[in-house]
């Protein structure tokens, strides 16, 4: 398989009941990796500052994932503070210093141009579509986007749209981008933007996947305590294209496996600060909770 990520790297700042953690690593790129290559090997684009510490990452290159792509500019890498409260769903920023990431330009790697699945993460629209034109006929592109880019640069968006299989998404972001109130209704809309499927994220209600005219719901696995939300998208991202470039199928079977194992990762994730459960996890305690989840939804 070869998986690619094109995203942030960053230092994060993170306030919630449970604790404190200041310059702590996170970013769409580092959480999406840490979490697809606990399937196999993911190739990684992005910037970082020379303030970076790369012995922070070393476990992902264990991991078989290759960092030709991670570029180091002068400056300090981009960083993000953030305050969750008791009800996880709600989350202040309290600074975003965008630094290096400002003047970041994709420059994939020769090797990694003939990568068969790609993740588009959280950036902007424009550099997701230099991303595409670096790129020689990939299998599989997915998307990820959010408001900002929805309201700020929608024409771009709609650009990138054309171009992508599926797009992952939240269900505030799927009824700004269809002025849709009706989730059902929108999630079936934003197909005749492009995408052959849609992931819709509800957080702590599940996901819910949209494919060739068939719906797929999936629950949120039930915690006790959840930690730190940060990077939850991207890790679910992680596992869902984790599992799909390791089956390489693209079926709706195994779509939704895919986010059972993406849903079953992030539920890992956000049991921590940062990616620190994702560092230890195993795919044997994977494995255990994707049977519980297939407990709970049988009958």
């Amino acid at each position: 398989m070869s998986l690619l990520v094109v995203g942030s790297i960053a230092y994060d700042t993170v306030e919630t009941p449970f604790g404190k953690v200041e310059d702590s690593l996170g970013g769409s790129a580092l959480y999406f990796s840490a979490a697809a290559s606990l399937f196999g090997p993911v190739n990684v684009v992005g910037v970082v500052g020379s303030d970076f510490d790369a012995s922070k990452i070393s476990f992902l290159k264990k991991r078989g994932v290759d960092l030709e792509g991670l570029y180091m500019e002068s400056g300090k890498t981009f960083r993000w503070g953030g305050r969750y409260y008791e009800d996880m769903n709600k989350r202040e920023t309290l600074f975003t210093y965008l630094n290096v990431f400002e003047r970041f330009q994709p420059r994939i790697p020769e090797h990694y141009r003939h990568s068969e699945y790609v993740f588009l993460a959280n950036i902007d629209p424009e550099l997701q579509l230099q991303v595409l034109d670096q790129i020689e006929k990939p299998k599989l592109v997915v998307l990820d986007t959010m408001n900002f880019w929805i309201s700020g640069k929608r024409s771009e968006l709609e650009k990138v749209l054309k171009r992508c299989d599926i797009i992952i998404l939240n269900d505030e972001e799927a009824r700004e981008i269809t002025s849709e109130a009706n989730l059902i209704k929108a999630t079936k809309r934003i197909l005749e933007y492009g995408p052959k499927s849609a992931i819709v994220k509800k957080g702590e209600h599940g996901a819910m996947l949209y494919h060739n005219g068939h719906f797929f719901f999936a629950p949120a696995f039930p915690l006790e305590k959840v930690v730190d939300p940060t990077g939850a998208g991207d890790s679910f991202a992680g596992g869902f294209m984790g599992y799909i470039a390791k089956t390489d199928k693209t079926d709706f079977a195994t779509l939704k496996k895919a986010v059972i194992y993406g849903s079953t990762i992030a539920s890992f994730n956000v049991e921590d600060f940062s990616f620190n459960r994702l560092k230890t996890i195993t795919m044997e305690e994977i494995e255990e909770r994707v049977k519980a989840f297939k407990e709970l939804t049988s009958f």
